[in-house]
């Protein structure tokens, strides 16, 4: 038998404002296009439409940034409001050179700029991550998997650079339903030696293999994964995705 899977983007989802009922938006529109959420099914949801339903935006006009962000403001040419978000938003700076600030989020998260985007919103307005990713996907699958009369996964997905690569691509920052990581450690290779070093990052995989048919300008935040059979929950979410700083060689 061949092994395969689908990726169904979801469309006519529309925009989202806060206090929207995103599961509900979800469900709906992945029904009007004939393709309802099942059982067994992980559904990829766009961090942007969670942090807007969630209420996660911010006018930079109401920002008073600190004597901290103006002077880091000025070195890398940036709206020191921004960088105040952003320094708010971190619990550390790991990089700041020629324009750009890579920090880690109070989730443990490091990327560009905590996270705090300004695309897809009204002018002079960020929005930021949602404040508990792990769980607003908790929520969602709860809603999903009633709807399905089964069990749904979810991962809530953002877009990150990655270093020594060009181009973004998705990652799951929350995770519901499945555990994110599927481990190969002990088994043997086809001329059997064990196996030493392979962990799949199977959220961050899905993640990206949904983001082709959901895009930056298509206006389709949200898709399912079909016919995976994933590992069972961990019980811990995204955090079994952020490495150990013990095991950081770059920290």
């Amino acid at each position: 038998m061949t092994v395969r899977y689908e990726v169904i983007g979801i469309e006519g989802i529309g925009e989202v404002r806060p206090g929207d009922d995103v599961a509900a938006l979800v469900l709906a529109a992945a029904a009007r296009q004939s393709t309802p959420i099942a059982p067994g099914d992980l559904a990829v949801i766009s961090q942007k439409i969670v942090s807007k339903a969630e209420g996660r935006l911010l006018k930079l006009t109401d920002v008073t940034p600190s004597a901290v962000a103006v002077a880091m403001a000025s070195g890398l040419g940036r709206d020191a409001r921004l960088v105040e978000v952003i320094l708010r938003e971190s619990r550390r700076v790991v990089r700041m050179d020629r324009g750009v600030l890579v920090t880690e989020t109070h989730h443990g998260w490091v990327c560009a700029n905590a996270g705090v985007d300004q695309s897809n919103v009204e002018a002079d307005t960020v929005a930021l991550l949602p404040e508990d990713p792990d769980r607003s996907a908790h929520a969602l699958r709860e809603r999903f998997s009633a709807a399905a009369g089964g069990e749904v996964c979810v991962v809530i997905a953002d877009t990150f650079g990655r270093p020594w690569r060009e181009g973004l691509t998705n990652i799951a920052i929350g995770v519901a339903g499945f555990a994110p990581l599927k481990s190969y450690l002990g088994e043997r290779d086809p001329a059997g030696r064990p196996l030493q070093a392979t962990v799949l990052a199977l959220a961050d995989e899905l993640a990206s293999a949904a983001e082709p048919v959901m895009g930056k300008l298509d206006r389709v935040p949200a898709a399912l994964v079909r016919g995976l059979v994933l590992p069972p929950d961990d019980g811990i979410g995204s955090k079994s995705l952020l490495r150990d700083p013990a095991r950081d060689l770059f920290r």
